[in-house]
């Protein structure tokens, strides 16, 4: 396997794109419930939590930039047969592709958690991932560049979920805000941490390094991708704080979603229908770019096809979302895959990028490079 992919133009998209790539799939199912997670952490003070969380994403984008720009044109799984040789490569590979599958799952079966409360309480979990998992496997068979379009498109037209919460916006006691500055430092590392399961996602960013024409200009993009995600979870947390009491705060599972309940029209009395519904258009980037990622992860390694490796995950994720049907499990689910993932995202790539930068000025010294 080469370390470095060789690319056809084709394929390839542009930086610009990386803004709704990365707000996209980070703003998934995990922001519908994450200010309760954030609050029981932080209390009061969860948007200084936020803030933190965001200033170390940026640090972390920063490593991985510096990372692959050691490359001409490598990704996650070339990156680390290079460092660390082919089978500890390959099974580090194999993890990073772990991930994001297991992601995916959390993914969906929190979203059809939420559609079965929500809407549809009898509906058979297997039918509707069958249901989301064929818009997948469309979607995905129509390669990247499909898959970008689909990401900008559903991302202009969600936003207008946002005008809605100026509704419970209206309504906020500043006196949920007071005393202020009351939690320690490790409360709010600890509430840092909890944004976790809602901010994994930007490291998509090390297999989409190859598509990129214009490398040079990732950064600005990719950050303001980070921003828009940070500044959604801190609008909706802070809009949370303030329209829920403390103990109704620290027990609503979906505070988010609860949030447009409150909005209705003359001809429209549950909002909270359309919102979910429309949700999908949030879930559906998310399960695209995973999808893929998984897909293209093991054609890296293994060189099987991405049809056939599609074929064989939406079979498996459709088999494993019936034997999801338990709230409790989902919930414990959910929180392992947050605190694996921090390791994964917030915390590897400060480990490879001394390697990165060693195994470099070795091949400066050896006269390779």
């Amino acid at each position: 396997m080469d370390v470095n992919v060789k690319m056809k133009g084709n394929l390839q998209i542009r930086a610009f794109y990386l803004f709704f790539i990365i707000t996209s799939i980070q703003t998934g199912a995990g922001i519908m419930g994450a200010p309760k997670f954030i609050y029981l952490e932080a209390n009061r003070d969860s948007w200084l939590a936020i803030l933190i969380a965001f200033v170390y994403m940026i640090l972390v984008v920063l490593a991985i930039c510096i990372i692959v720009k050691q490359y001409d044109n490598a990704d996650i799984f070339g990156i680390q047969i290079d460092i660390f040789g082919v089978w500890i490569g390959k099974l580090f590979g194999c993890i990073f592709i772990i991930h994001i599958i297991v992601s995916l799952f959390s993914i969906l079966i929190t979203y059809i958690e939420v559609i079965q409360i929500f809407i549809f309480p009898t509906f058979p979990t297997y039918t509707l991932a069958l249901i989301l998992l064929s818009l997948v496997m469309y979607s995905v068979l129509g390669g990247i560049r499909v898959i970008v379009g689909v990401t900008f498109i559903f991302f202009i037209l969600i936003q207008f979920l946002m005008v809605l919460l100026i509704v419970p916006a209206m309504r906020i006691d500043i006196l949920h805000f007071l005393p202020a500055f009351q939690s320690s430092f490790v409360e709010l590392l600890k509430g840092a941490k909890a944004t976790s399961y809602s901010f994994i996602g930007f490291e998509i960013l090390l297999l989409l390094y190859p598509f990129i024409q214009n490398k040079k200009n990732i950064k600005l993009p990719v950050i303001l991708g980070l921003a828009w995600t940070a500044f959604t979870l801190l609008l909706v947390t802070v809009i949370a704080i303030g329209y829920y009491s403390p103990n109704q705060l620290g027990n609503l599972d979906w505070s988010v979603l609860g949030l447009f309940k409150i909005v209705s029209f003359s001809f429209l009395e549950r909002f909270d229908y359309v919102v979910v519904s429309a949700w999908m258009m949030v879930i559906l980037p998310n399960l695209l770019l995973l999808m893929w990622g998984s897909t293209y992860g093991v054609k890296r390694l293994f060189n099987v096809s991405q049809k056939k490796t599609l074929y064989i995950f939406t079979g498996l994720l459709v088999v494993l979302c019936s034997f999801f049907k338990d709230s409790h499990a989902i919930t414990n689910f959910v929180s392992i895959i947050g605190q694996v993932g921090f390791w994964i995202v917030f915390v590897y790539p400060f480990v490879l990028l001394p390697l990165v930068l060693i195994k470099k000025k070795w091949r400066k010294h050896k006269g390779e490079v």
